[in-house]
């Protein structure tokens, strides 16, 4: 018989209450341990490709290894704690998340850092968490309030704007370069989500990377530098970072700290995304920080949070 103690209760409820502050207190931990790991993404990636005047690996290279090697390791971890296959009816989620965030998003990222620097890559990107809440939108079929498409537009208008103060009055083929990388990681973003509420998240990732074996592998290989031996040790650790970071123990972090903190609660410290990019490419690649650049981004930070608190309606 179940003990009707008022002070067992108690302590009871006093027990769980703290368990649940401490898996919160961790999941907001992890979060903010997986932005820090994203947000260096963007200079680690510039440092492995290099500038078109000092190029160092090849994009394509770059690209296909760091979710080839990170498919090995995928495939070892699921292997690891014997994870069943994935029903057929999460493949074509899982295949559209792979076009998004193992090919389209490190492709187009590392195309156009070869010609912008990294900053000007945090703050173009940092509309990333607003465009994939309209992907989100139009996918799931919600019905978003005009408050919502209103910070869209200009969120949009302020990454345009910054774009073109940069090229003196013009976007560049780079801008448009990062544009589909934030339009593939979207999709991607919403299309690996899906699958998530039905797969452990730490494994959604996995397999992505492993589905992506039998294109990644090869590509890899075919686009392995000739001058290996030329690019620089810099160059090789920032795709080492880009490999085991970026692409495979961030989204172990960021996946584990959403389901442990609650998604409206940490995902709002992605909001600091693009300004720590901007830090960190300071140490990393010595860029300067110029107070135009920290006032875009500043701007874009808030607009996307002002976005994330529009309501969205149910599904239609």
């Amino acid at each position: 018989m179940a003990s009707t103690d008022p002070d067992l209760a108690h302590h009871a409820a006093d027990a769980r209450a703290a368990a649940s502050g401490a898996d919160s207190s961790r999941g907001f931990a992890l979060g903010v341990l997986g932005v820090v790991i994203f947000a260096m993404t963007l200079p680690m990636t510039r440092l492995a490709v290099g500038d078109a005047a000092d190029p160092q690996l090849p994009p394509g290279f770059v690209t296909a290894g760091r979710a080839g090697l990170a498919g090995l390791l995928s495939t070892a971890y699921l292997l690891a704690i014997r994870a069943a296959w994935p029903a057929r009816r999460h493949w074509r989620a899982l295949v559209i998340c792979a076009f998004g965030t193992v090919l389209g998003f490190p492709l187009f990222l590392a195309l156009a850092l070869r010609h912008v620097d990294a900053m000007h890559a945090a703050v173009v990107t940092g509309v990333l968490p607003l465009a994939t809440a309209v992907v989100a939108a139009l996918w799931l079929r919600q019905r978003a309030s005009s408050g919502f498409w209103v910070c869209a537009v200009v969120g949009c208008g302020l990454v345009l704007a910054f774009a073109a103060r940069q090229g003196q009055g013009a976007l560049g083929a780079a801008d448009g370069l990062l544009l589909l990388a934030v339009a593939s990681a979207s999709i991607g973003y919403v299309a690996g989500a899906q699958v998530s509420t039905r797969l452990p998240a730490e494994q959604v990732i996995c397999w992505v990377l492993v589905f992506s074996l039998p294109l990644t592998l090869p590509a890899m290989a075919v686009t392995w530098p000739a001058d290996a031996a030329a690019a620089r040790a810099s160059a090789w650790g920032g795709f080492a970072y880009v490999t085991l970071f970026s692409m495979w123990l961030g989204f172990f972090a960021w996946y584990r700290g959403l389901a442990l903190g609650g998604v409206l609660r940490v995902s709002q410290v992605q909001l600091l995304q693009p300004f720590l990019a901007l830090l960190f490419a300071v140490p990393v690649l010595g860029e300067q920080l110029d107070a135009v650049t920290v006032a875009f981004a500043l701007a874009v930070m808030a607009v996307v949070l002002a976005g994330k608190r529009m309501p969205l309606s149910a599904p239609r």
